[in-house]
This record gives structure tokens, C-alpha cells and sequence, in this order.
């Protein structure tokens, strides 16, 4: 049983970590799943302190998540049309078999967004610029959160492997 929980713990926290990068899915969150996964497991005592100060880090990320390109956007003069411009070109920027794919994508999803809420290039280039920075601040952010949960688990794993392995 131990194996089995411990192998779901660790494919969520590496779907976490890929959800990081992703916007279609909640990294953090996911990746705090898979720690708590992982107390579950018979062999593994279960941490009330740890479980629930990485929940607040999860909530506190996911919600920091939401709002930092948003305020990205806005102050660099921004609108959600840029927003959503970023959204779409990092979706596109993942499908398009171009190199670097994932940080162009964004930043031309903006800048197009932009342009069709706003006819000034200048000011819709700044509002793509802030937008973008605002994507791979939160994107980079949530990223480091999900790795830490990753060593935090090999780290748990670590300690308890004669228990779990035995």
C-alpha cells in the first residue's frame, strides 16, 4: 500500500510541477496533494504542522497566482484583452514547433491582445511587456513553490525509506 500512495504522491507532484508551467492546471495545489498523499501512506506518520503550513503556502501561492499578472498588466497600462492575448499565446506558443516557444508566445499573444482593445502600438507594446513580466513572474513563482514541494517529499521520502522500504 505504501508504494502505491507513494507513487500517486509522487506522479502529482511532478503533474504539479508541470502545472506550474501550464496555466490549464493549478501547480501548487496539485503538488500539495501529492504531500498529502504521501501522509497518507501507513508507513509515513502523518504531519499536522508541515500539512498545514505547506496548505497555507499552496492557498497563499494559488491565490499571488491569480493576481500578479493582473497587476502586471496594470501597471504597465494593460487591459484583460492583454491578458487573455497571454493565455492564448502560451497555449500556442506550447503547440507551435518554434524554439522558445513558451516565452515568444506570450509576449505576441499580449502585444496582439492589445492591439485589438487598444489602436496605439506604443501603448499596447508597453501593456504586452508588463503583461508578459507579470506571467513569468507568477509562472517562475509558482515553479520554485512546486520544486520545494518536490524536495520536500524526497526529503520526507528520504527519512522514512527504511520504514517504507522495509
Amino acid at each position: 500500500m505504501d508504494i502505491i500512495l507513494i507513487g500517486i504522491a509522487a506522479f502529482l507532484i511532478i503533474l504539479g510541477i508541470i502545472g506550474s508551467i501550464l496555466p490549464v492546471l493549478p501547480g501548487v495545489p496539485i503538488s500539495w496533494l501529492g504531500l498529502l498523499v504521501f501522509h497518507l501512506a501507513p508507513s509515513v506518520p502523518i504531519n499536522y504542522w508541515f500539512l498545514g503550513i505547506s496548505l497555507i503556502v499552496a492557498v497563499v501561492i494559488y491565490a499571488l497566482d491569480l493576481i500578479v499578472p493582473a497587476l502586471g498588466t496594470k501597471r504597465f497600462g494593460g487591459s484583460k484583452a492583454g491578458m487573455i492575448g497571454t493565455t492564448i499565446g502560451l497555449i500556442a506558443g506550447l503547440i507551435a514547433p518554434i524554439p522558445f516557444g513558451i516565452l515568444i508566445g506570450p509576449f505576441v499573444g499580449a502585444f496582439i491582445g492589445e492591439l485589438i482593445n487598444k489602436s496605439d502600438s506604443k501603448t499596447a507594446l508597453r501593456a504586452a511587456f508588463g503583461s508578459f513580466i507579470g506571467f513569468l513572474a507568477s509562472t517562475f513563482m509558482e515553479f520554485m513553490v512546486a520544486f520545494i514541494f518536490l524536495i520536500l517529499f524526497l526529503l520526507k521520502l528520504w527519512d522514512y525509506r527504511n520504514l517504507i522500504f522495509s
